[in-house]
């Protein structure tokens, strides 16, 4: 039993340290779909648990030892987030904001973008995931998922409410079709800049 709930608070607590960033990340997208309708909250859900998901597939099988991506270039998943805001802050540009479909609005901010954004910005989360994989057995390896899974919930209530408590909602409601896009482009430049993955290239460059 005691090991039990060793195994518990051992997910419990690397989930929650891993992850306490990507608060911020629900709570904006939650409060988006509350003002401008985009992305929808099931894609939201949906979203996080498919990137969360990813993540831990990736760190079971770098465990196994096999490296899907090197260390030293886990960074340039940071692209993906800045790829996806440049595209959305293309077309608010383009965009009429006051004749914009909101449904259309939901599918350029939709499930794979969410999911992409929590990739990307959980893209270290996998360093601390493959040891602890590696050195749990099987029993403890699917608590650890479920505890997981659970935890998953449990972040996107609390942005959901994180979100609701905003007091932007309404001037969102004018200018959110710009937010989740900018959002967007500032993790990717930080994980980018983070990793260090620019001096690398520029190394390699030289």
């Amino acid at each position: 039993m005691d090991h039990l709930f060793g195994t518990l608070a051992a997910a419990v607590g690397v989930f929650a340290g891993t992850n306490v960033d990507d608060l911020i990340v629900l709570a904006v997208l939650f409060l988006s779909s509350r003002a401008v309708g985009a992305p929808r909250v099931w894609q939201i859900w949906a979203g996080q648990y498919a990137g969360i998901g990813v993540l831990v597939v990736v760190s079971a099988v770098a465990a196994l030892g096999l490296t899907i991506v090197p260390d030293r270039w886990v960074g340039l998943l940071g692209l993906v987030p800045m790829a996806l805001g440049v595209r959305g802050l293309v077309g608010a540009v383009q965009a009429d904001p006051a004749a914009a479909d909101p449904v259309g609005r939901a599918r350029s901010a939709g499930l794979l973008p969410v999911a992409g954004v929590t990739i990307a910005n959980g893209a270290d989360n996998i360093s601390v995931y493959t040891p602890l994989f590696r050195t749990a057995g099987l029993d403890e390896s699917v608590v650890t998922v479920a505890v997981f899974a659970v935890l998953v919930a449990v972040w996107c209530l609390a942005g959901s409410w994180l979100g609701s408590h905003c007091t932007v909602v309404a001037p969102l409601r004018r200018f959110g079709h710009w937010m989740v896009p900018a959002v967007f482009v500032a993790i990717g430049v930080v994980i980018v800049i983070r990793s260090g993955v620019v001096a690398r290239v520029v190394g390699l460059s030289m």
